[in-house]
Formats: structure tokens, sequence, C-alpha cells
């Protein structure tokens, strides 16, 4: 697949498929790009267009584009995911089980139907970067939407051990205890986010902390060492404050756009876009 950011703009005609990304903020999102690459290599008349949505706009949004008979479905991104599964018309089982939706297929009869793809997205990145999660110790710092379907991911690579480090610690236990009922097998622990990555073998940042200028860094970088893989879902800045500050401390780092670009196909995939 070519550079998404060296390509000219896709032609739009009045034949031409509409999709969409829902996210709030919306200016730092990927997916256009990268979606509008893979529309090239597939011959795909489609474009993927960014929809700044707030919270209190998103249902209203959706009975919107129910209505387009052109429109083939969206990506929702943060803060969207867990509010999809109360507005999408049916969800998969494996969106049931993560608690959170970021791909929906608009039905020719209006329908939506929502499916998670981050999991898989993020562990195949980390794969293609020769990270093996199987037998690893994991601090996952987030419980929410995306959190939750790295978190049912990495149980599903193996992973040796699994800490979910959150704000409310409450939201971490309630994701643990989930995990836990899938995976009875995996010591799983809920911790606060104020906890330290100590020595463990992979800190995966699954919250939106590094996105803005300014934001605090998810965990304590003096905890941080040679040895230790981190790695992020935020995808612009490329490299956030915590990985340039994991790179400094001797850290394998791992951005967060090789979750996107594994997904990408799926996503397509789910949408119609390509069979």
């Amino acid at each position: 697949m070519s550079h998404p950011d060296t390509e000219p703009c896709p032609r739009v005609t009045g034949r031409t498929r509409l999709y969409g990304i829902l996210a709030d903020p919306i200016e730092h999102v990927k997916t256009p790009q990268v979606m509008h690459a893979l529309f090239r290599e597939r011959g795909v008349d489609g474009v993927l267009v960014p929809m700044h949505v707030v919270p209190e706009d998103l249902s209203r949004t959706l009975d919107g584009l129910r209505g387009l008979q052109n429109f083939g479905g969206f990506i929702a991104t943060v803060p969207h995911k867990g509010d999809m599964l109360d507005l999408c018309d049916e969800i998969t089982d494996e969106a049931t089980r993560i608690g959170a939706v970021n791909c929906v297929r608009r039905e020719p009869d209006g329908r939506m139907v929502g499916t998670m793809l981050d999991g898989i997205g993020f562990l195949e990145g980390l794969r293609g970067s020769g990270i093996d999660v199987a037998g690893r110790r994991v601090l996952l710092v987030g419980a929410g939407g995306a959190a939750s379907a790295i978190a049912f991911a990495l149980a599903g690579g193996h992973a040796g051990r699994l800490t979910i480090a959150n704000r409310t610690v409450g939201r971490a236990r309630d994701l643990a205890d989930r995990i836990a009922a899938h995976y009875p097998g995996l010591p799983v622990a809920a911790v606060g986010s104020d906890e330290g990555a100590g020595a463990l073998d992979l800190v995966v940042n699954a919250t939106s902390l590094g996105m803005r200028p300014g934001d605090p860094l998810p965990v304590n970088p003096e905890t941080l060492g040679p040895g230790q893989a981190v790695a992020e879902v935020i995808m612009d800045p490329a490299e956030t404050p915590l990985l340039a500050v994991a790179r400094s401390r001797g850290c394998r780092v791992h951005a967060g756009l090789p979750m996107l670009e594994k997904q990408i196909e799926l996503m397509a995939r789910h949408m119609g876009a390509i069979s």
C-alpha cells in the first residue's frame, strides 16, 4: 500500500459511496488517509470523511446518517465507542463481550450494525513489529472502549499477566472481572492510574493522554527502563510524550498507527466497501 500522506485526494462523483469517521476532537485522526490508500489499491469509488461530533449530538447524527442512501458506514473513535452500544440496531458478539463499538455498517434499510476491531488491530500491529505478548507481564492503562478491546486481545494472545490501571479503579476492576470471566487462567489485577510499570514487560497506553499539549503522562516515567516495551494507541502525534520519555529511558517503543493499519481492511470489509 502506498504511503497515505503522499497521495492526492480521491475523485468524488455522484456515484461515490460515502463513509465517515466520528470523533471529538477530530483533527488527530489518520483513518481517512489510510482508508483512501486502501480504496485506491482496491479500485473502490468511495470517500471517508472526518465528522466532528460531540457526545450530546451523537444520537441525532446517527438518525441523520440512517437516511443517507449512499452512506455505507462509519468508524467511531474517542469518545464514542462505548455509547455506540446503545445506538446501534445490532452489534456483533465481539462488541458485546468487549462493551464498545468502533466500526458500524449502514444496511440498505438504514439499520446500523456495529462491531469492535481495535483489539485485533492492536495485537497484529505489535506482532508486525516483532513484539509477542505471549507470557509477557502487561500493564494496560485505561478502561474505556479501546482499552477493553485491547485487554481481550492481550488475554486471547496468551499474555502471562495483565494489570489494568485506571484513574477510576472501579472501571478497571469491572474490566478485570470481565477478562477473568472469559480467561479464568490469566492472572489479572486492577489498580489506580498512579501505579508504576515496575517490573512489567509491556506497557500499553490505551487512554487519550498525550493527544493534547500539556497532558500528564499516563504512567510514572521513573518506573520505565531497558527491557520494557511501551506501546501507544494515539496516532497523532506519532511520538507522544510517553513514547519520547520511554525511548530516552532505553525502552522499545511502538507507535499507535500500526493498530489502524492492521485493522483498516477489516473495517472496510465490515462497512461493505470491499468483499
